[in-house]
């Protein structure tokens, strides 16, 4: 059966894209995630680890998996990691799943280490893209890796997922290769590469996998699993929810929209036909074509909301990348069943206790929920896990708090966080379910709250309340993210937070201070942050604490001008605030920043020729320094390249030994001679060397 997409309406031509709306219903339902029949591989019963070995395999009974995964990871049994959750949840469903994890790249021969699985090899990269895991913002390579044994670093290749692919086809050519995770998630379309400077194709077309899954994917992964087993062909799954599959042409019966069509004045498509795809420009004209690429990232962003998305389809050279709509999302219960499933919550024993950090950040730390309603056009949270959140119950909630003090090892009473992706969104929604519907707005906080965005925060004021209660909690930290613009409208969960979960500060994040960032970040204006701040320092007083706010800032982000940095800094200064670590805009792929990174224009508004709006971009490695040491006003080693800018800025007077000024006149005694970060030295700091030249398919450099 093919999915159902919302039928086009007809518009005049002056309405924003991203405020079109289409006559769908509410949400529609999906099968239940754990409604299916079990495959007849369930009676092998749970193991203990997901195998990584055959001796293993040999223990449980198996003479083969059904399913291999293959990582980038090291393998924690814990619903923080991906190939845990996936690979429980196939067990959940009866079938056999191994493990293969940071497999040495150089030849096939360990990724036969399981041997040939009966349905399929899944690949991913990590918890991580694999290129952010392994370079900084400015290209330098990082010396550990956080989801490795020992913290040790280059144990996967760049650009991993494409070539643990790769050897998957040379071990086993006729078995299908299914992909997934975040580094697939954010590259299923043609995509700028920050690492390389050009635009990539599809990494299903890179990798020559059958089909990949994209978002969290646990719905669209145990159909396509049931299916596969059944006998169907990858091919075969364009029905499914959040996958993207290669095509020959658009299949009989569906009507094509051109996205440069969109903002016409009928949206291009008067067919009654609600079987309507997207036709993208393709991979060939956004590589070309900057605002081309511009007006695609637009459109796919439009086409995200699961209650009305339309299909994708994008051409690269002979075939389609042909993505279906975005996954309904998972219901309470089905939460709960996933973060309920026998994990070990614990790294396999072939580590032998060596310290993995990201376990060690999360052992004692709770999940309540998924997505964000910020899509802040840096980030790409939204583009994986999508902008409806998705809860966990109450009860789900403290049962896990309850286990983690019954079983994490070396437990102190304190859970270290009690959040997600941002902390303060649990069970928040849309006020109705076919206004969600309906929507098609980038972001249901930005330029303002939504009016039809519940943001009680009583329902997390009561799991917060019931979580201090569990005998052997001393405390309950949240250490993740607080939406501060949302928390504003709770004074009792700011009274809450300050009074019971925050130990000594909280991160918080305005980005900025400037509207011409701002409006491009997407993020509240800094009158906002002032509000929250004033609330957070009267409830701090009242509760008798000494507790600071750590906000975040990026530099270099698109629509950043000079002149916005350096107001940032003199309003950092004059408000006693040194920044100890700097963030550096860095492109991630399919992020609507990106497309203003790498285009110069602004997806956020009408893309067309002579309308597109055009944004100020940092490129150059000397102004993104520039931007690093305006955030770093007060680091010595800065001090020579702020005191030349600022004179070639004309604002010679903030240099100076009075406190009206940003900077001294004068340079203290072996400093200044490395010039920021720009110029340092060491092996932390050595600029990026791929790690896997001449193991790609052909066609990629």
């Amino acid at each position: 059966m093919a999915p159902s997409f919302p039928k086009p309406r007809r518009h005049h031509a002056a309405i924003d894209l991203f405020a079109i709306k289409s006559h769908v219903p509410a949400m529609e339902a999906a099968k239940s995630l754990f409604s299916y029949r079990k495959h007849w591989a369930h009676r092998f019963g749970i193991a203990p680890f997901l195998p990584m070995s055959r001796a293993e395999m040999d223990e449980l009974g198996w003479d083969q998996c059904d399913v291999i995964l293959v990582t980038g990871d090291a393998y924690v049994d814990h619903p923080s990691f991906g190939m845990a959750i996936i690979g429980r949840l196939l067990e959940s469903q009866g079938f056999r799943v191994g493990i293969i994890s940071q497999p040495d790249w150089q030849s096939a021969e360990p990724f036969k280490a399981l041997g040939r699985p009966a349905l399929y090899f899944g690949v991913t990269g990590g918890n991580m893209d694999s290129m952010v895991n392994r370079y900084t913002a400015d290209r330098r390579v990082r010396r550990d890796d956080n989801y490795t044994a020992g913290g040790e670093g280059g144990k996967r290749p760049d650009r991993s997922t494409i070539v643990y692919a790769q050897r998957c086809r040379e071990a086993y050519k006729d078995v299908p290769i299914m992909l997934g995770g975040i580094e697939s998630s954010l590259r299923r379309i043609a995509h700028y590469d920050y690492w390389s400077d050009k635009v990539r194709r599809s990494i299903l077309v890179d990798a020559k996998a059958d089909i990949l899954l994209y978002g969290n994917a646990e719905r669209a992964v145990v159909e396509v699993t049931h299916r596969l087993a059944k006998g169907d062909k990858a091919s075969d799954l364009d029905d499914v929810r959040g996958v993207a599959l290669l095509k020959s042409g658009t299949p009989e019966g569906w009507t094509e929209v051109a996205a440069d069509d969109i903002e016409s004045s009928d949206e291009g498509a008067r067919a009654s036909n609600t079987q309507t795809v997207i036709r993208l420009p393709s991979y060939e004209q956004v590589s070309a074509d900057p605002e081309t690429y511009a007006r695609a990232s637009r459109v796919l962003h439009r086409e995200s909301n699961p209650g009305n998305a339309r299909g994708l389809v994008q051409r690269h050279g002979d075939h389609d990348v042909w993505l279906t709509p975005p996954p309904i999302p998972l219901t309470t219960p089905e939460m709960d069943g996933v973060y309920d499933l026998p994990y070990a919550r614990g790294p396999h024993p072939v580590y032998d206790g060596a310290k993995i950090p990201a376990w060690d950040m999360i052992k004692t730390s709770v999940t309540i929920m998924r997505g964000c309603f910020g899509g802040c056009s840096f980030c790409s949270i939204t583009e994986h896990e999508g902008r409806i959140i998705q809860n966990r119950s109450e009860e789900s909630i403290l049962k896990e708090i309850e286990t983690v003090r019954d079983k994490v090892e070396g437990f102190t009473g304190i859970i270290s966080d009690i959040g997600g992706p941002t902390a303060n969104m649990y069970r928040m929604a849309c006020k109705d379910e076919r206004t969600e519907a309906l929507c098609r707005r980038p972001s249901c906080v930005y330029p303002g709250i939504c009016p039809n965005l519940n943001t009680s925060h009583e329902a997390l004021i009561g799991l917060y309340r019931k979580a201090r209660e569990i005998p052997g909690i001393k405390k309950v930290m949240v250490a993740s993210g607080v939406r501060y613009d949302l928390a504003v409208e709770s004074p009792t969960y700011i009274k809450e937070l300050v009074t019971h979960h925050v130990g000594g500060y909280l991160k918080i994040a305005p980005e900025h201070t400037e509207h011409g960032p701002l409006t491009k970040m997407m993020k509240p204006g800094i009158g906002t942050y002032d509000r929250f701040k004033t609330m957070f320092d009267a409830a701090t007083k009242a509760a008798g604490k000494k507790y600071f706010l750590i906000p975040y800032f990026i530099a270099a982000h698109p629509g950043t001008e000079d002149e916005d940095m350096m107001n940032l800094a003199i309003w950092l200064k004059r408000n006693s605030y040194r920044a100890d670590q700097v963030q550096t805009f860095l492109p991630s792929p399919m992020a609507l920043a990106t497309a203003m990174y790498h285009s110069g224009k602004n997806p956020l508004k009408a893309v067309r020729r002579g309308v597109s709006e055009d944004v100020s971009t940092i490129k150059g490695l000397k102004q993104r320094r520039l931007h690093k040491a305006f955030l770093r006003y007060h680091d010595a080693e800065n001090w020579p390249l702020l005191r030349e800018a600022l004179k070639n800025m004309g604002r010679a007077d903030l240099i100076g030994p009075g406190k009206k000024h940003l900077i001294p006149n004068w340079q203290p005694a072996g400093t200044g001679n490395k010039g920021g970060e720009g110029k340092r030295l060491g092996v932390k700091h050595k600029m990026q060397t791929f790690t896997t030249k001449g193991n790609y398919p052909k066609g990629l450099k």
